[in-house]
């Protein structure tokens, strides 16, 4: 299956693969489009909208019964196309909140954050979306659909869920006037860290550079 042939009119739209389809083609060219960097003072509530719509795809494969693949073994879809500089794009991008902490596993006891990068969280759900794109473009739809929902439960999911409560958080703080103190050297290279250390590494920068695009002044 082409790009051209991506949304065919042979097929149903109400096809369970063919709305998933849309709804992760939507997601890339989305991304694609804001990692670009025209509009940069709308680039954090653009991810939000496309990581909770990316998300409704996600509950919708995660409730779903479990999808068995017609190969035993997954067909070859080629290499993976890089996305070091979409991933790059997206750190200059985001650099004054690209770094948050999240915690792995709420269920798991006395768990401890860690650092994690929005632009690192971005370049791994492109990379797994657009693997089983490949399979569905090539006309192997319970192939595409088993990737999307093998992936959802073993790294997007989590990585965009982690995604959207940072990015929520981002423009609570914007438009509540809440600015979070400084952290110097918080890095996804650190060791997890404890519970009074963990803040954004944005802080005042956050609410200079973000806030005031959105037309929210500081000190207001």
């Amino acid at each position: 299956m082409s790009d051209a042939t991506l949304h065919d009119s042979a097929q149903n739209p109400d096809d369970f693969v063919v709305q998933i389809a849309d709804q992760v083609e939507s997601f890339l060219v989305a991304v694609t489009e804001v990692s670009r960097g025209d509009e940069p003072e709308s680039a954090v509530p653009f991810l939000l909208l496309e990581v909770s719509q990316l998300l409704l795809a996600g509950g919708r494969l995660g409730a779903h019964e479990d999808i068995v693949p017609e190969e035993r073994y997954e067909p070859d879809p080629g290499p993976e196309p890089d996305v070091d500089e979409l991933r790059e794009n997206f750190a200059r991008l985001l650099e004054p909140v690209d770094v948050y902490s999240e915690v792995f596993d709420p269920y798991e006891p006395r768990t401890a954050p860690v650092p994690a990068r929005l632009s690192d969280d971005l370049a791994d759900i492109v990379t797994d979306l657009r693997h089983g794109m490949v399979h569905y473009r090539a006309g192997r739809t319970t192939e595409a659909l088993w990737w999307w929902q093998f992936s959802y439960f073993s790294n997007w999911g989590p990585t965009a869920s982690a995604m959207l409560r940072a990015l929520q958080s981002v423009l609570i703080h914007v438009r509540l006037n809440q600015p979070l103190e400084e952290l110097d050297g918080l890095d996804t290279d650190q060791p997890a860290l404890g519970d009074e250390t963990l803040e954004f590494e944005a802080g005042r920068v956050m609410a200079r550079e973000i806030g005031g695009p959105l037309g929210i002044p500081p000190g207001r």
